[in-house]
Parts: structure tokens; sequence; C-alpha cells
């Protein structure tokens, strides 16, 4: 399964940015898929992730502001991000996994086996 992100930017604050995620190598259909993200001297985080149930969750901080969502077979996910923040400035990541005990398991990066090289994100 390869995972190639695009859509990435500079933004001023307040604007919006929509990433896309492309899938080849395998069916994603039934995959649980997600996105992350990792700011200068932070560890990577869970910003959203959406079963093949079409379950989403988000983390805390960007709830409200942005919205997972799957596409079409070209571009299976996407992420809007609205209303973007500084603290939103990181590399943003595509992931894809196989549920575990019925559940996507995010933000536990562990069960998502394949990735993206990532887009960067910055907002000032």
């Amino acid at each position: 399964v390869q995972l190639v992100e695009s859509g990435g930017g500079s933004v001023g604050a307040g604007g919006s940015l929509r990433h896309s995620c492309s899938v080849s190598g395998s069916t994603y259909s039934s995959y649980c898929m997600g996105w992350f993200r990792q700011a200068p001297g932070k560890e990577r985080e869970g910003v959203a992730a959406i079963g093949a149930d079409g379950r989403t969750s988000y983390t805390d901080s960007v709830k409200g502001r942005f919205t997972i969502s799957k596409g079409n077979a070209r571009n299976p996910l996407y992420l809007q991000m609205d209303s973007l923040k500084p603290e939103d400035t990181a590399m943003y990541y595509c992931a894809a996994g196989r549920a575990y005990a019925g559940s996507c398991q995010f933000p536990a990066q562990r069960f998502y086996a394949y990735w993206g090289q990532g887009t960067q994100v910055t907002v000032s």
C-alpha cells in the first residue's frame, strides 16, 4: 500500500486548507484511515481517523474545525482544515491500517501500518 499526500501549504491564521491522500497497491476500502501530524520538536499525534463504516474520531484540539471524509477511488481520503491556527503548523501524514477489535484504535499509531511521506502546513 502506497499513500501520497497533497494539499499542504502556507496560510494565514483563520484560513483553510484541504488535504487529500491517494492510495495505490491494495484494496483500502476496509481499512481505517487517518491523519496524523508532527510539529517541530514534538511527537507525532493523531488528528482524525475514519473507519470503513464511516465513523470518525478527532483529537480535541481540532474538533469543530477539521473534517475527515472519504473520497473517490483515486483519492479516498480528505482532511478539510478550517479556522487554522498557528499551532496547527506541522507535517501532516496520511496513514492506513486494519481495524483491531472492531475499532480504528485512534489515536494509537501502532495500528496504522502504512504511511505517506507527509505534507507541510504552515499557519502564520
